[in-house]
């Protein structure tokens, strides 16, 4: 293949099996052999009940070893199942945003995934690009590169295509470095491991991340595992004291009790629980177009009390259709709109071909060449697919229309000086017809200051204060009908001159182009702000178009432009932030500012970003949202939340979910802390009233204490975790640094675990005490009771407002399906031949009539609770303990 032609497609593919994908082993992933390992060196009951197994053996009880190994086996199982899911979902999220990159493979730009990338291709690269690759750079324009993933050091780095018989830091770009600032040309040279990034991953281990949520979750199960440990061996002494006759015997089955109660009571489910919520609620924030970075965003995301959003892309469509232009005192309208290049050029109603229009033909060509965007045809119509910006795109589109493309303008680009944030402006100069020519385009105000000339029909004349005035008020007005404005001019170079005069230009025209907002985020703000957050609408446009499309989308309030925000310390800013709903013409260190403004302020900040100097915004901001489509790798390299359709209505649509996932947490926690409430008071008050009543102890036997903790307890947590979003969920104010387990919420598990108490042991005492059915039957009873009122107990942790009704019951089936499996385990170890290893006896129809009463009555007192606490603030639960 010919220098610059780039190799071909059979061969990429050939050298894509040679070399593999252009992906860094994660040496820090979990392997489904680290996963199952984790299940017993990460769990605490595990080592308790291997000890329990081996004492069971040592004194003779070989069936109650046995059963105790298999418990220890469904422990295990549980987990890494559970959890093997969740690292596959993870795993899953990550690769839902496929970086790509464009090469050149048989003389055409192609747009591959970076994974995809060989030794030997042609990669170009630009502003705001994230390197995929070693490459020895073959060309570049004013190039700048950031390799502090590297080299540690932040400073921006210049990169030379001179020296290229020798390979050298300074004419090589690496992988896991960005551009940002220019764009070059470059080859291949190494992938993957073989990069110099790839061989410093490979000498390191990354330690797994401690989330936020994770700590609160830990701080419950500490609590929880305190309060085991004492009531289990206050049980075990309780039962030494107060037994008649104290034998070696008796000191093993107490032991073995104590262990049981310990595991019984120990909250081992809940950190899997929490990862299997976390990853189903990440899963489905994916489907609707929301891509979690870090998973400890989750939370903070139902706490957003404001949200700053870029407009173009994001609150608009993204989609920039050029709808005028104003050249030579002539307004002209171009018909048309989104990327198809199908429309009419009309003056004062009547249709112009730009071919006999000369300034409007220089615009158009102008347009076409001081461009770094391309367009390429998606059939046989005029549809096209576009590369690049928005702006960039609409131009190419415009010049489309009247048959202007970059294909047919025979121009050399010698060298160009890059759009930024700061000029606002880009320049090119091109070798056309043995003659050096600059073109320009940027903002209206900035590209007019630099014009010395203006382009007319008859030739190039002097620009006047008259011409000028006229200018600025054409800009104003398609500023105040919501269009974007960008000026176009050309100039004349010294071809034997090096660097881009930007000076002294001759004004070819104003370009009108408009981004209509997205029908749905009209909604989406309304929402926003009957949830109680604020948004904050932040764009580098003028003033008038901003203050515009707010107004469209139902954003009303003051608007500020950067030169204002300049003016202000960071303590003003701070004091005026809350009431400013716009900030138009703002630079990228002004949404840094405002972002710390609003957090002087206590708020809870999501913020919105797309290019390179976006990314110290975002990372300051609690939660960073980078755009999918249009946003640079640096952006998503630093971001918590990627917007695959840059939408912001999706951002409302993770909020909400962020919120839902919350309250799930706190429903399947709560749930788990009423059944150990529930299983301490039982056990410990077994005890306490045996001598009282004449029951023998252990109330419970250690193997149906296991059980119970299985079938009981884990199942329908993780079901709990499952539960769909309330409609009313974004009509509440937000939350701010509030707990999982508030005080109204442990009242109420409590309530919760000593009702369930109190059924259990009523049944124990009427079938023993008054039906004198034996032990047996009454353990038996007690233990069906217990499973029983826990999974009816389950149902009442939907919501904590609604009382359970058909809708409600249909709004969670897999809590049925859980409930269905609990209910089936529990029949299988009274009929059939387990019920002589866990001590039980097969139960007539008259006593499941008795449980089925005793299980429904919860919920009905619940029922009764929830009346009470939404007319009257029973127990003062109304306020805190709103929910769907």
């Amino acid at each position: 293949m010919r220098e610059g032609q780039g190799i071909t497609n059979e061969e990429a593919g050939r050298r894509l099996k040679l070399y593999g994908p252009n992906e860094l082993r994660e040496f820090s992933s979990s392997s489904p052999s680290k996963i199952f390992l984790r299940q017993v060196k990460n769990n605490f009951l595990i080592y308790l009940l291997s000890f329990a197994a081996v004492l069971s053996f040592f004194v003779g009880k070989v069936i109650t070893a046995y059963t105790i190994l298999f418990v220890i086996g469904v422990i295990i199982v549980t987990g890494f199942i559970q959890e093997y899911k969740a690292e596959k979902a993870i795993q899953a999220l990550r690769k839902m945003i496929m970086p790509v990159s464009i090469v050149i493979r048989e003389g055409k730009e192609r747009e591959v995934p970076s994974s995809q990338i060989v030794p030997g291709d042609i990669i170009l690269l630009r502003s705001g690009e994230k390197i995929p690759a070693d490459c020895l750079l073959l060309e570049q324009h004013e190039l700048l590169v950031n390799e502090s993933s590297l080299t540690g050091e932040s400073k921006e780095v210049k990169k030379s295509v001179s020296g290229q018989e020798k390979h050298s830091d300074e004419n090589m770009v690496f992988a896991g470095t960005f551009v940002v600032n220019g764009r070059c040309r470059g080859m291949v040279l190494h992938t993957s491991m073989d990069t110099r990034f790839g061989k410093i991953s490979g000498m390191i281990s990354s330690a797994d991340k401690v989330l936020p949520l994770q700590k609160k979750v830990n701080g419950i199960a500490k609590y929880l595992a305190m309060a085991a440990i004492f009531f289990s061996v206050l049980t075990g002494t309780l039962m030494i004291i107060t037994a008649p006759e104290v034998s070696p015997e008796l000191y093993i089955e107490v032991l073995i009790l104590v262990i049981a109660f310990s595991v019984a009571a120990f909250p081992e489910g809940l950190p899997v629980v929490l990862t299997t919520c976390l990853a189903f609620g990440a899963h489905k924030m994916a489907a609707k177009n929301a891509i979690v970075n870090r998973m400890s965003v989750i939370e903070t995301l139902g706490e957003t009390t404001a949200i700053c959003s870029d407009k173009t892309g994001t609150i608009t469509r993204g989609e920039m259709t050029a709808c005028r232009v104003f050249a030579d005192d002539a307004l002209i309208e171009i018909k048309g709109a989104g990327y198809e290049a199908s429309g009419d050029f009309l003056h004062e109603g009547r249709k112009i071909s730009p071919a006999n229009n000369p300034v409007l033909g220089l615009l158009l060509k102008s347009s076409v060449i001081c461009n770094d965007s391309r367009i390429e045809r998606t059939g046989e119509g005029m549809e096209f697919r576009t590369f690049g910006s928005p702006t960039e795109s609409a131009l190419l589109i415009m010049a489309a229309k009247a048959g202007i493309f970059r294909e047919d303008i025979h121009s050399k680009r010698i060298e160009e000086m890059p759009f930024n944030s700061e000029r606002k402006m880009m320049s090119v100069r091109c070798e056309i017809d043995s003659g050096h020519t600059i073109y320009s385009k940027g903002a209206p105000e900035v590209l007019l200051a630099r014009c010395k000339f203006i382009q007319r029909r008859e030739g190039v004349t002097e620009l006047t204060e008259r011409e000028r005035k006229k200018i600025s008020a054409a800009s104003v007005s398609m500023s105040a009908d919501a269009l974007r404005t960008i000026a176009v001019a050309s100039g004349k170079s010294d071809s034997k001159g090096k660097g881009i005069y930007e000076q002294d230009l001759v004004f070819l025209g104003l370009v009108g182009m408009r981004d209509p907002p997205r029908e749905e985020v009209k909604e989406a703000i309304k929402t926003c702000i009957g949830a109680g957050i604020k948004v904050k609408m932040i764009t580098g446009d003028n003033l008038e178009t901003a203050v515009s499309v707010a107004r469209e989308v139902g954003l009303v309030g003051r608007a500020m432009v950067g030169d204002e925000l300049d003016q202000l310390t960071d303590h003003e800013l701070s004091k005026v932030v809350k009431g400013i709903v716009v900030f138009a013409r703002v630079k990228p260190e002004h949404k840094l500012r405002i972002v710390k403004a609003l957090k002087a302020n206590g708020e809870i900040v999501t913020m919105t970003g797309d290019g390179v100097n976006d990314a110290p915004a975002l990372r300051e901001a609690h939660i960073g949202v980078a755009m999918g489509r249009n946003g640079t790798d640096v952006c998503r390299s630093v971001a918590d939340l990627t917007l695959k359709d840059d939408n912001f209505a999706t951002i409302v649509v993770a909020v909400r979910e962020g919120r839902a996932i919350f309250k799930n947490i706190r429903k399947f926690t709560s749930y788990l802390l009423s059944c150990k409430y529930a299983e301490i008071t039982i056990l410990v008050l077994g005890v306490v009233l045996a001598p009282i009543l004449g029951w023998q102890v252990p109330f419970l036997l250690a193997l149906q204490i296991l059980f119970m903790n299985l079938v009981t307890d884990d199942l329908p947590a993780i079901m709990l975790s499952l539960n769909p979003s309330s409609s009313t969920i974004m009509t509440e104010k937000p939350r701010k640094n509030e707990g999982i387990l508030t005080r109204p919420i442990m009242v109420w598990s409590l309530i919760a675990g000593l009702f369930m108490a109190f059924a259990t042991l009523s049944v124990f005492f009427v079938s023993y005490n008054i039906f004198d059915m034996g032990i047996e039957y009454s353990r038996t009873m007690a233990l069906a009771t217990l499973i029983g009122v826990e999974l009816a107990g389950a149902y009442n942790f939907l919501s904590y407002r609604k009382a359970l009704s058909l809708k409600l019951l249909k709004s969670n089936k897999y809590l049925s399906y859980a409930s269905a499996i609990s209910v089936a385990a529990t029949m299988a170890i009274i009929y059939t031949p387990l019920n002589s290893i866990f001590g039980t006896v097969p139960l007539g129809i008259q006593d499941w009539a008795t449980l089925v009463l005793i299980s429904v009555s919860i919920i009905l007192v619940f029922n009764l609770l929830k009346k009470l606490n939404n007319e009257k603030g029973f127990l003062n639960l109304d306020a805190r303990m709103k929910d769907n």
